[in-house]
C-alpha cells in the first residue's frame, strides 16, 4: 500500500501509559528496539527487553542504533531546553511523550501478500536502467554502491528503508549518497521520477541520527533546526515532508513542513513540539525569520529542490536573502546539496555561490527523454485543440481498462485557461478538475485527491504541476499549451513515465511556438524517436533554428559549466566496472521521489 501527501489518512493510535499501583503516577515505557515495535507484545511471562545504557528524555523511549537518547547532543541528565528550543530532549511541547504515529499504516516491514500487500510489478520495465549513463566531475568523487547494505546509514533508517520495499538504490541514489555521506557538497542534475527525495533524505537524517551538535539555546522560543530543505512550490514541499516522515519514522527525527497559502498558526504549533529538518517554501520561510520564530544558525545541512527554478528570476532574490543575508552558516560550514531535472549553464554560475568545492553529478534523463515515453507532437491551431483534446480523450476512454478513464495531466499556460478548459470538460462529460497558483491550499489538494483517486481522470494544470510532483499512473501528458522553453516541457512530460513504467506524451504545436521546433526535434532525435516531417522543416528553417539554453549537456540534462562536457567520469563504463549492478529496484516499488 503506497501513502503521500495528498491521499495520506494518518490513523493516530492512543497511547495507553500504564500507572504503577496505587500511586496513579505513569509508569515510564519500557524500552523496545525499533525492529520489534510493531510486532504482537511479548508473553506476559516474558522479560521485558533490556535497558541497559539507554536513557528516557522527558519520558521517550530510546531509539536504537544511532539515537540521540546516550549521545552528547542531549545535554547532562537529558534536560530540556525549553518549549520552543527545539533539541533533541527539549521537546517540552509534549512531543517526546506522545506516541509517534506510524505513517506506513499496516505496511509492515515482514508484512507481505498473506497480509493483504500486494507486490505487483504495474508495469515497471526496471531492466531500461542498465544503460543509464552517469558522469561525475570534481576532486575525489567517493565510488558509487550497488545495495543499500553497504551503506551504513543506521539501523532505524535501514527499517524504514525495508518498510519503504527499497531493495537497492536508484542510478541517483547510488551515487549522491556515498557523497553526501562523505560531507561533500553536491550539484546534482536527475530526472524527476528518478529517486532524489531519498537520494537527499537518507543521508540528512543518517547524519543528524549519528552526528554530534552543540546543545540548541533554552528557554526561547525560536527554533533551530539542523537541515533546511527548500522547494519551489507547496505541493512539492508537502510531498517531500510527507517521505521524510516515513523515512525518518523511529530514527528520533522530527520533520516540520512551513508552507504559504495556508494560515501559519498550526505551523508555529508544529515548530514549536521541536524541529530538526524542516521542508519550506522560500516565501513562508521568510516570513517564519522575520518573525523570530526560526533560525538558521545552526544549519548543517541544506538541500534544494527543483533548484534551477528556485534560481530563477523569480526566486532569486529570496534563496539569496535565505542562504546569505541570515545566520546560515556559510559554505564550508554546512553541507549543501542542490537538485534537479535541468541545470542550466547560467543557473550553475549563480548555484556555485552556494557550494564549496563540490562535485557535479549527471545521471542520463530518467523517463523524459527515453523510449519509455512516447512522444508525440500534433500540428493543431488554437481554434481547433479543444475538439482535437476531446477526440483524444474518446480515444483513451475506449482504451481505458475495467471501464475507468487512465489518468490525463493537461498543461495549459494560464490560470484562466486552466478554468476555462477545467469547465468546458466538465459540461461535456469528462469528470475533470484544476490546480493553478490562484486557487486556494484546500482547493489544490482537493484537486489532486480527486485526480489521483481517479474521481476526477482529468487534471487541468499549470506549471504549478510540473515540477517534482509524484502522482503515480498518469498515463497521459497533454501539453495543451507548449511552454516557452524546452526545460519546462521537459519537466511537464516528466508527470508521465515514472519509476520505469511506460507513458505517453502529446504535445499541440502550432506557429506560435516555432521557436520550440529545433529544441523539440533535437530532444526526440536524441531519445531515439520519429519527429514529423513538418516539424524538422520547421527546425531547419533559418529564422527559427535557436537552440535552448538547455542544450549541450548531450544525454544528460546539463553539464558541469566549470569544465564543459567532455569532462568527468561516466558511470557505466570502466571507471566504475560498468552498469548498474543489475536493474536495481524491488519486486513492486522502487525508492522514486
Amino acid at each position: 500500500m503506497t501513502f503521500s501527501w495528498a491521499d495520506s489518512v494518518e490513523n493516530a493510535e492512543s497511547h495507553n501509559a500504564g500507572t504503577s499501583s496505587g500511586s496513579g503516577v505513569p509508569a515510564k515505557q519500557a524500552y523496545i528496539p525499533p525492529h520489534l515495535r510493531n510486532r504482537p507484545p511479548p508473553a506476559k511471562n516474558t522479560p521485558p527487553p533490556a535497558q541497559s545504557g539507554l536513557s528516557l528524555a522527558n519520558g521517550r523511549p530510546g531509539v536504537a542504533s544511532g539515537s540521540r537518547c546516550c549521545d552528547p547532543r542531549s545535554g547532562s541528565g537529558g534536560q530540556s531546553y525549553g518549549r520552543g528550543g527545539s533539541g533533541w530532549s527539549s521537546r517540552g511541547g509534549g512531543w517526546g511523550r506522545e506516541r509517534e504515529v506510524n505513517p506506513f499504516g499496516n505496511d509492515d516491514v515482514d508484512g507481505g501478500e498473506e497480509n493483504g500487500i500486494s507486490h505487483e510489478n504495474n508495469g515497471i520495465d526496471f531492466d531500461t536502467y542498465e544503460d543509464i549513463p552517469v558522469e561525475t566531475s570534481g576532486d575525489n568523487v567517493p565510488p558509487p554502491v550497488n545495495t543499500f547494505a553497504e551503506i551504513d546509514l543506521g539501523d532505524a533508517l535501514n527499517l524504514n528503508i525495508k518498510r519503504c520495499r527499497y531493495v537497492k538504490p536508484t542510478p541517483v541514489q547510488r551515487y549522491t549518497i556515498p557523497i553526501s555521506l562523505a560531507g561533500r557538497d553536491l550539484m546534482a542534475c536527475a530526472q524527476t521520477g528518478s529517486g532524489k527525495t531519498a537520494a537527499f533524505c537518507f543521508p540528512i537524517i543518517s547524519g543528524i541520527m549519528k552526528g554530534s551538535f552543540p546543545q540548541r539555546p533554552r528557554g526561547v522560543r525560536t527554533v533551530f533546526p539542523l537541515a533546511l530543505i527548500l522547494s519551489p512550490t507547496r505541493e512539492l514541499s508537502m510531498q517531500i515532508h510527507e517521505e521524510a516522515k516515513k523515512f525518518s519514522y523511529q530514527t528520533g527525527v522530527r520533520v516540520v513542513v512551513a508552507y504559504g497559502g495556508v494560515p501559519i498558526n498550526q505551523q508555529l504549533k508544529e515548530l514549536e513540539r521541536g524541529v530538526d529538518i524542516i521542508v519550506a517554501t522560500p516565501g513562508r520561510l521568510v516570513d517564519l525569520l522575520e518573525r523570530g520564530k526560526v533560525s538558521l544558525q545552526m544549519i548543517r545541512y541544506l538541500a534544494l529542490d527543483e533548484a534551477d527554478r528556485m534560481l530563477d528570476m523569480g526566486f532569486e532574490p529570496q534563496i539569496r536573502r535565505i542562504v546569505e543575508e541570515t545566520d546560515m552558516p556559510p559554505p564550508g560550514e554546512r553541507q549543501t546539496m542542490l537538485f534537479s531535472a535541468t541545470f542550466p549553464r547560467e543557473i550553475q554560475r549563480l548555484a556555485s555561490d552556494f557550494l564549496s568545492k563540490y562535485i557535479f553529478l549527471t545521471v542520463g534523463r530518467v523517463g523524459s527523454s527515453t523510449d519509455l515515453i512516447v512522444q508525440r507532437v500534433e500540428l493543431v491551431q488554437d481554434n481547433d485543440k479543444r475538439s482535437h483534446l476531446m477526440d483524444l480523450l474518446h480515444a483513451q476512454h475506449e482504451d481505458g481498462v475495467n471501464g475507468k478513464q487512465p489518468l490525463t495531466l493537461v498543461f495549459v499556460e494560464t490560470k484562466r485557461g486552466a478554468d476555462a478548459l477545467e469547465h468546458w470538460l466538465s459540461i461535456n462529460g469528462f469528470p475533470a478538475t484544476a490546480i493553478h497558483g490562484d486557487r486556494t491550499q484546500q482547493e489544490r489538494a482537493q484537486a489532486l485527491r480527486a485526480f489521483k483517486r481517479g474521481d476526477a481522470p482529468i487534471l487541468v494544470a499549470t506549471d504549478v504541476a510540473s515540477r517534482g510532483l509524484d502522482i503515480p499512473h498518469v498515463a497521459h501528458v497533454i501539453n495543451f499549451d507548449l511552454p516557452n522553453d524546452i526545460d519546462d516541457y521537459v519537466h511537464r512530460i516528466g508527470r508521465t513515465g515514472r519509476a520505469g513504467n511506460t507513458g505517453l506524451a502529446t504535445a499541440f504545436f502550432n506557429e506560435a511556438n516555432m521557436s520550440l521546433a529545433k529544441p523539440l526535434v533535437d530532444l526526440m532525435q536524441e531519445a531515439k524517436q520519429e519527429a514529423p516531417d513538418w516539424l524538422i522543416r520547421f527546425a531547419n528553417s533559418s529564422h527559427w533554428g535557436g537552440r535552448s539554453k538547455r542544450y549541450g549537456g548531450g544525454r544528460f540534462g546539463g553539464s558541469d559549466f566549470r569544465r564543459g562536457s567532455s569532462s568527468g567520469n561516466r558511470g557505466g563504463g570502466s571507471n566504475y566496472g560498468g552498469g548498474y549492478g543489475g536493474g536495481g529496484y524491488g519486486p513492486g516499488k522502487s525508492s522514486w521521489d
